[in-house]
């Protein structure tokens, strides 16, 4: 069986993760074939926006048993070349050029907590959800995600949610943005689907190169940052969807 279901209609991608027996848990298998997912979306002209979720019952409950009694075995070689393709798989849904939308109905917990914290956008139903990073309770550390969740939401909460372990609830974990929505569960796919229709409007190059923007500007000084902004906007003065999008916006402003 596939670990991970694609699609595409309407400009929209779906990656599904496909092993609801195991609530979605993470395994190496499931890791890599999220990783080639999203790079093959990356490069589909035909999708514009991709929405992550989950199969059965919840969109991911962190880590396989299996997965980690193996990588309690493993030498340091084995496990440091595991622990790289784990962050590969985030980062290719970071590097993303399209926007990713989580759409979030059950338990995203440790690991996909982390896939929920890497998301552009998360939106979660509010009965079922749960956010968490629970590896501290069994001697482990969020290693990689940590990285990300500190520039997402800041020092103070990052401390919180890490050291205490504790599972939050939907409406916590909008407050201290870790994700964008929440809906009821019952509207919660037409909600998703709503939102991820309106950002297939936009212009796929300036989406592209907003996330670029987004991600790169955070590591920056004020004057570093805006003298990449600098030239960023004159970059996308050149490009064909800025170019048609002003024509278009002149010839309907003389109607």
């Amino acid at each position: 069986m596939n670990t991970v279901l694609t699609s595409v209609a309407d400009s929209i991608g779906t990656i599904t993760m496909n092993r609801a027996e195991k609530r979605n848990a993470l395994s190496s298998e499931l890791v890599t074939s999220l990783h080639e997912a999203f790079l093959q979306m990356s490069t589909d002209e035909s999708v514009k926006v991709i929405v992550l979720t989950g199969a059965g019952s919840a969109f991911c409950a962190g880590a396989d048993l299996t997965y980690l009694q193996r990588i309690s075995q493993n030498s340091p070689l084995e496990n440091l070349a595991d622990s790289t393709a784990l962050k590969n798989m985030f980062q290719s849904i970071v590097d993303c050029p399209k926007p990713v939308i989580a759409m979030v109905h059950g338990a995203a917990i440790a690991g996909g907590c982390g896939l929920a914290t890497v998301c552009d956008i998360v939106i979660a139903g509010r009965e079922k959800a749960l956010f968490g990073y629970s590896e501290v309770r069994i001697g482990f550390i969020p290693a990689i995600v940590l990285v990300y969740l500190v520039r997402k939401i800041g020092d103070t909460q990052s401390r919180r949610l890490i050291l205490t372990a504790e599972n939050i609830s939907p409406e916590e974990a909008l407050r201290l943005g870790l994700i964008t929505k929440v809906v009821d569960d019952g509207s919660l796919e037409e909600e998703t689907w709503a939102m991820a229709r309106s950002i297939a409007k936009n212009s796929g190059s300036a989406m592209a190169m907003s996330k670029m923007m987004l991600g790169a500007v955070q590591g920056m000084s004020m004057d570093a940052g805006l003298h990449y902004a600098t030239v960023m906007n004159a970059l996308a003065r050149q490009t064909d969807d800025c170019k048609k999008g002003i024509e278009s916006f002149l010839n309907s402003s003389k109607g």
